[in-house]
């Protein structure tokens, strides 16, 4: 067969699928919207619950059990006048807490006057459960205002022994953040972004894959479109085809809500901004990984006598993504290293990151990375093309 017969003829197969696929308008409209959709409502929950927990915990008056409060009655107007009111603390703090009863408490040393008398460090308690973020605002707040009013304090001890508080502070440490307006601003996308857009992508066709291969054996109509004149190669090119431009266009349409999410979310969701040259890179970058992820499902499903059975694959497919980013999560790695370019998955999360980053990837790093995917990519398509090619594919469950 020809070049010019075995593209037609894969040209051919996508247009039959498409037709087929399309004439199930809820599946296609479910297959090719849910994730554009999705997507904004995630992100507006979480630009509102995040406003929400600012407005509750660093803006409203915070009411804080304190032991032993009549030891420190200076310490108490120091935390009031930054809207922390101590209240005296029930005996059993400390079980409220575990209990969640309670979020945190404030112990004040029994020899805390004494020491302080004395000049001696007198020690304070801030008391909750770490492994609980719900307090980690409130924690937080709580001991800048502690921290603040004994640096206050010591600061006045030295002036009134006649020395400069500064002769105590021999370092003047400071901060020169090198980031850019864009990474500051993709900091909290840079952690969801690449996992949201690699899972999407990866099985953003697979409905489509899984129905041209695993339906279609079910519903008996794959043997006859076997035992037509067109090639394996070009059968199994023209489903994979078909199934790429869904998922491409899903991608699309996501890319674009990310606008229109960046337009309705004030404060964090500003961070979903990405500009129409940045949502190309990203297209770019995903689209071996839409390719990769069309020709494992095809391969799979391949092997399934059931849509029930392909679909069963979608669980451990879906995890895939996720592994890198959350390794990266645990063990931060840097993003300069060729070999991460070659490896499924963490590549496409690096190269995210980079565009959301407002950074350049180099040509090697580019190069290294279409290499290997649209090497995989092939791989997989002649695994698939091995699979079609068995006489056993066409029997029904």
């Amino acid at each position: 067969m020809n070049k010019t017969s075995f593209i037609g003829s894969m040209l051919t197969v996508v247009r039959k699928e498409w037709l087929d696929f399309f004439r199930d308008r809820r599946t296609f409209l479910l297959s090719l919207l849910v994730a554009p959709l999705l997507y904004p409502l995630i992100f507006l929950g979480i630009g509102k619950l995040s406003e929400l927990r600012a407005e509750t915990q660093l803006e409203k008056d915070l009411a804080l059990p304190v032991v032993g409060m009549e030891r420190a009655p200076n310490l108490v107007a120091a935390l009031r006048a930054y809207g922390i009111e101590a209240t005296p603390a029930p005996a059993d703090i400390e079980d409220r807490i575990r209990a969640q009863d309670e979020d945190l408490a404030l112990v004040i040393d029994e020899d805390y006057a004494e020491d302080w008398r004395a000049g001696k460090p007198a020690k304070v308690d801030v008391v909750t459960d770490t492994t609980r973020r719900n307090a980690d605002v409130a924690v937080a707040r709580v001991s800048k205002v502690i921290e603040g009013y004994g640096r206050t304090v010591g600061s006045l001890r030295l002036l009134v022994r006649g020395i400069d508080p500064s002769i105590a502070a021999p370092l003047n440490v400071g901060t020169r953040d090198l980031a850019t307006a864009e990474a500051k601003r993709s900091s909290f996308m840079a952690v969801l972004l690449p996992m949201i857009l690699t899972i999407f992508a990866f099985i953003g066709g697979a409905h489509l894959a899984m129905d041209t291969t695993a339906g279609e054996r079910e519903r008996q109509s794959l043997e006859p479109l076997l035992a037509t004149p067109v090639s394996r190669a070009a059968l199994v090119g023209g489903k994979m085809l078909a199934s790429v431009c869904l998922g491409l266009l899903s991608m699309l349409l996501i890319l674009l809500s990310f606008k229109l999410t960046a337009t309705l979310v004030s404060g964090m969701g500003r961070q979903m901004d990405v500009s129409f040259l940045a949502m190309g890179k990203l297209l770019l970058t995903l689209f071996p990984l839409v390719l990769v992820g069309s020709a494992l499902i095809t391969a799979l499903a391949a092997g399934a006598k059931s849509m029930k059975e392909a679909q069963s694959h979608i669980m451990w497919l879906m995890m895939l993504p996720m592994l890198p980013a959350y390794g990266l999560m645990a063990y931060p790695i840097k993003d300069t290293e060729l070999w991460q370019y070659a490896v499924p998955f963490l590549s496409q999360n690096q190269l995210i990151m980079k565009i959301t980053r407002g950074e350049s990837a180099s040509a090697e790093q580019w190069g290294v990375y279409f290499a290997t995917s649209l090497a995989l990519g092939a791989v997989l398509w002649l695994l698939a093309v091995w699979r079609y090619r068995q006489e056993k594919l066409a029997i029904s469950a």
